[in-house]
């Protein structure tokens, strides 16, 4: 038998990160891809990496993060394959590893690259009230996976950069969506919103699209734990949007299965035929939550409703093999609204997108969930192995 290449002993955030590397030798490889590229799943795995050795001081996270970094940022600062002219919002998500980059190693080409991305979100087109069309090809379009994207960035670099009116565009984003892609009954918000109600997808009432999709809610959750890491104490849109994530918290609470502990890839239909439970909604919901009490953002109470939704992913989602690499099932690869193909946004749409195994936007966020519960010391074991 083969040496056990993690051991038993390993914290759950230590055994994902270095079943990541493990499966990927080099950074880029994260996204599914064949071929580097600057994506927003990068991205949200080197923060992770990032974090991890914030927490442990392992250097081998380090290193990997910042390996992708400078596969992709060229020697003057610009980065490989970036095209400002897209105006696509996911493109931001990756330029939050660069701050610590470039407070380590003071290394000038990583703040090109941030002052690139910062660029874009300066012409970003807007909605007439100012929100961040997801992308120039998704015109008068906001959809809750943008605001994860640039919001913690932006308002980041407001805070290291000393530019306060970032936190205005930050906190504007949130009101948006909270007023435009809300369901008014549930509280629960709908995957997108059109302006202009002109899409095929929009309501012609509302302007949102058809269904609450899981991991649209959880990067709006993670969203708002994050902006929050970085608004001044003294500002005044802070206080509201620490009552969005109270609000939010409270809603999803409702839509977690008593049995498993775990959220449906549609959130509100879970008895219906082809809803399945998903695995980075529960991911994320787990971080947003256990990050939100213990940076003081939500009541003790939601450390316990992260802790069984934990518990149901290592139950349920988790899969360890002989040589002790982890796996984490049953993610959606994707989702999205119109294009081409045209994805309508209906519940069958959803049920019928790709599933797969340790889709980063799965394995980020249990590695940033597994470092909020290991800052208290929290142990967990799974309880039903295969």
């Amino acid at each position: 038998m083969e040496k056990m290449l993690i051991p038993d002993k390993a914290l759950w955030s230590e055994r994902m990160a270095l079943s990541i590397m493990h499966r990927n030798p080099d950074a880029w490889m994260t996204d599914f891809r064949e071929t580097p590229r600057w994506a927003y799943t990068n991205g949200l795995i080197m923060m992770a990496m990032q974090r991890t050795w914030q927490h442990n001081g392992d250097e081998r996270f380090w290193e990997y993060a910042k390996a992708y970094a400078d596969t992709m940022i060229d020697g003057s600062g610009k980065i490989k394959g970036y095209d400002v002219t897209e105006f696509n919002i996911d493109h931001i998500n990756a330029g939050k590893m660069l701050f610590l980059l470039y407070d380590r190693s003071g290394d000038e080409r990583y703040r090109e690259a941030i002052e690139s991305l910062r660029t874009q979100l300066r012409w970003q087109p807007r909605t007439n009230e100012g929100g961040y069309w997801h992308k120039l090809r998704y015109p008068r379009q906001m959809w809750l996976d943008g605001l994860y994207m640039a919001s913690p960035f932006l308002a980041e670099y407001g805070q290291r950069f000393d530019e306060a009116k970032a936190f205005d565009d930050v906190v504007k984003q949130f009101i948006l969506m909270d007023k435009e892609a809300k369901e008014p009954k549930t509280g629960l918000l709908r995957h997108g919103w059109d302006e202009s109600k002109l899409q095929k997808w929009s309501d012609v009432r509302t302007g949102q699209s058809p269904e609450v999709w899981g991991r649209a809610m959880g990067w709006y959750a993670m969203a708002l734990v994050d902006v929050l890491d970085h608004l001044p104490a003294s500002y005044s849109g802070r206080v509201e949007l620490q009552q969005i994530l109270n609000r939010l918290a409270a809603t999803i609470t409702i839509y977690q299965n008593p049995e498993t502990s775990l959220w449906s890839q549609v959130i509100n239909k879970r008895e219906k035929k082809g809803n399945y439970e998903e695995a980075s909604v529960a991911c994320m919901f787990a971080y947003a939550l256990s990050r939100g009490v213990n940076q003081g953002y939500l009541e003790e109470k939601y450390m316990d409703i992260a802790k069984k939704a934990f518990q149901g992913i290592l139950d349920h989602l988790v899969t360890i093999d002989e040589l002790g690499i982890m796996s984490l099932t049953r993610c959606c690869a994707v989702a999205g609204l119109g294009g081409k193909p045209y994805r309508s946004g209906e519940y069958d749409y959803y049920i019928s997108e790709t599933i797969r195994d340790n889709d980063p936007k799965g394995t980020g966020p249990f590695i940033l969930a597994s470092l909020e519960f290991e800052r208290r010391g929290m142990v967990f074991e799974r309880v039903n192995r295969e």
